[in-house]
């Protein structure tokens, strides 16, 4: 019986076989320049992200140039244990949460706000200009966003001008630990609220109009409207967002916090990302780096995969 039953086994995955390259090759005849459009894609995540991930055993080593990789001395969890029993492990491993949780719970509802305002917007030239507006910053270089966060936030900016109008004691922003975190989240959210905005709007344009007119022929006001409509109708565009977030949850932006930070304030603005550039690419500290970013892309990892399980049986909208 078992003998019989391996061999229908074999046979149905020789026939999905035999079945799929035909499919395959009718598929690739009618769209091949598709697929020679995915070439640059694949090499280029194939090249820069699956490559490289050969040096990650450097975590485990004692890593020096004249070795080379593979000659360089096994330590094992040598570098790890050295990370958790630092001084700096939970006061990088606090700020990390807790910029993150502020990016989602305050970043992340952001551009899906302003995606329903736009779209309950009537006036087209307001629309569009409100469009353009919101999408600029985004596409201004970091480098000068972090510039003019800078002159905006100094002793004799234009923000710090004003609050000491209202009690401010004129000290530079980003010399107060306590107010890093405010800065960097209201930040973000001006520099990508725009951008961010666009696959929600995209997502409230599949919505079939003859709900609302059904809903107000109901007596259904702009809000009831908005909660049992226009949230519903993009909530599996939300749910997919939200697990890719989740994914890069502790992938706090290191660009623009070393852009931002100075020693005065590590206390609060160094994370997980600012603390391996410094000790690896500053201090030449490659294995220990190598083993902090390693455990911080194994976090991030588990935090995709729960998202995904959780969001999949809660809507039935997932990643795979």
């Amino acid at each position: 019986m078992a003998k019989t039953m391996t061999m229908e086994t074999t046979a149905k995955t020789e026939v999905r076989k035999n079945a799929f390259l035909p499919r395959f090759r009718r598929d690739f005849a009618l769209n091949k320049y598709l697929y020679l459009m995915m070439v640059p894609v694949i090499a280029y995540y194939a090249i820069f992200h699956y490559t490289p991930m050969y040096g990650a055993i450097i975590a485990f080593k004692d890593y020096t140039p004249m070795r080379g990789i593979l000659g360089s001395e096994w330590v094992g969890f040598d570098n790890f244990n050295a990370f958790f029993s630092s001084y700096y492990f939970w006061r990088i491993l606090k700020n990390t949460v807790i910029i993150s949780l502020y990016s989602l719970c305050f970043e992340f509802p952001a551009p899906i706000i302003l995606a329903i305002l736009i779209n309950e917007v009537r006036n087209k030239v307001f629309k569009r200009w409100a469009q353009s507006i919101t999408y600029m910053p985004y596409f201004i270089s970091l480098v000068v966003i972090c510039g003019m966060i800078k002159d905006f936030t100094n002793a004799g900016g234009i923000i710090n001008t004003l609050l000491t109008y209202v009690g401010g004691d004129g000290k530079a922003l980003l010399q107060k630990p306590e107010l890093f975190r405010t800065v960097y989240i209201v930040s973000e959210i001006w520099q990508k609220i725009g951008f961010e905005s666009i696959i929600y709007i995209a997502a409230l344009m599949s919505i079939d109009q003859e709900q609302y007119e059904a809903a107000r022929m109901d007596g259904a006001n702009r809000w009831k409207q908005i909660w049992h409509i226009t949230l519903p109708g993009i909530l599996p565009t939300i749910a997919i967002m939200l697990i890719l977030r989740m994914g890069s949850l502790l992938n706090v932006g290191w660009e623009k916090i070393i852009l931002l930070y100075n020693p005065s304030i590590y206390d609060t603005s160094d994370v997980i990302s600012s603390f391996v550039y410094r000790k690896g690419l500053l201090e030449n500290g490659w294995s220990y780096s190598s083993a902090v970013g390693l455990f911080n892309s194994v976090i991030n990892l588990i935090l995709l995969i729960t998202a995904n399980r959780i969001s999949r049986k809660v809507n039935e909208s997932s990643l795979w």
